[in-house]
């Protein structure tokens, strides 16, 4: 709830952005044209130095949390694309290399029942972990209603179970069956950790457990909403997002939203944690809205998704930070929206998502990229 997506799921802050900003490309001669190039350095910003070859994937409606196999060559992600016959987010995967996504839909890896978020590879690739609402009911969850001047929020669905599913989309297992939220789950890079977020305590905390779903620990413990986790390198630590309410006011109002199955996402903070629970240090502090972290191939610094610099609070982009708090540096341009980043298993392709080359629409598309130091 990549995240989310969480949540990222469909819960995702990308259904805030839309706008037809004019931007400053590399130049007027490189500007995208109405015929998209799938493959163009024009869909690269001038100041955007750590991208190269960039390809636009999808081509129409909300589409994020793209996240590698572990071989890098295929990409499961989260679609709401009404073209392709769903009524809201559902799992999908492709081959970025060689699908052409422009008139054809990818294979669809859940059932188009109930509303699924954040999925992931698992070891040997034929088989992906996801969280669905569909044992809630076949029909999409409901959203928020969304009032002017109200507060923006993102749903906790308490149907919202973790499962296990073959690349045909059969269910071969269910991890959770515990009550309540249980989601946002990722994969550690050594094939044997699971983490994942869940509402079972009462409130939204971290949890890891076995790659079967067995030995479940608790991670976080501290009110507030921690999820989005990823793990590093190594699989020793893990980067996470999280709210965490200090004053009276502000831990009330967290209290009577999450007894209403919702969190408020508008400030939140960079935190990593060793996988035992040791160790918890807040990364960044730069108020607004900062999530959609993952780990650098060298596990010493972090790529996120943040709104601090935005003037009117939705201005989304990437941005890196050691893992020390210092050393930020903004790496994507879009005058609108970037986020979910994820580095390849070797490090050497970015994808996230982006409002770049959208025409003014509400479309949110997947681009992956070359990653240059």
């Amino acid at each position: 709830m990549k995240t989310t997506t969480i949540l990222k799921a469909g819960i995702l802050l990308m259904i805030l952005v839309s706008c037809n900003i004019k931007s400053d490309k590399k130049s007027d001669t490189e500007k995208v044209t109405s015929e998209v190039s799938e493959s163009t350095d024009s869909l690269i910003y001038a100041e955007e130095k750590h991208f190269n070859n960039i390809k636009q994937l999808t081509f129409g409606g909300d589409n994020a949390e793209a996240y590698w196999s572990f071989d890098n060559k295929l990409l499961v992600f989260q679609s709401n694309f009404k073209e392709w016959e769903v009524a809201c987010d559902q799992i999908f995967y492709m081959d970025p290399e060689n699908d052409n996504l422009r008139n054809k839909r990818p294979d669809m890896v859940s059932a188009g029942l109930g509303r699924t978020t954040c999925a992931y590879f698992m070891p040997g690739d034929t088989t992906i972990i996801y969280a669905s609402t569909h044992l809630g009911g076949d029909n999409c969850p409901p959203e928020p209603e969304r009032v002017p001047g109200g507060k923006y929020v993102w749903p906790i669905y308490d149907t919202y179970d973790i499962f296990i599913a073959d690349l045909q989309g059969n269910v071969l297992q269910q991890l959770t069956n515990e009550p309540g939220y249980d989601a946002e789950a990722t994969i550690s890079p050594q094939g044997d950790k699971i983490v994942f977020t869940s509402t079972r305590s009462g409130d939204l905390e971290l949890y890891i457990m076995d790659i079967d779903g067995s030995n479940v620990v608790r991670i976080t413990d501290e009110l507030g909403y921690d999820g989005g986790a990823f793990f590093s390198p190594d699989g020793t630590r893990l980067v996470f997002r999280s709210s965490r309410p200090k004053t009276d006011e502000e831990i009330a109002a967290y209290k009577e939203l999450l007894s209403d199955g919702l969190v408020q996402p508008t400030a939140m903070e960079i935190y990593v944690v060793n996988v035992d629970g040791t160790n918890l240090r807040q990364v960044t502090d730069l108020g607004k809205a900062n999530w959609a972290p993952f780990f650098h191939p060298s596990g010493e610094k972090i790529i996120f998704s943040s709104n601090h610099k935005g003037a009117r609070g939705f201005e989304f982009n990437l941005f890196m930070i050691n893992l020390d708090g210092a050393g930020l540096e903004q790496i994507s341009r879009d005058p609108v929206f970037d986020a979910f980043p994820m580095f390849s298993y070797d490090g050497k392709k970015i994808v996230f998502s982006s409002n770049r080359n959208n025409k003014g629409t509400r479309n949110t598309n997947l681009f992956v990229a070359d990653w240059i130091e």
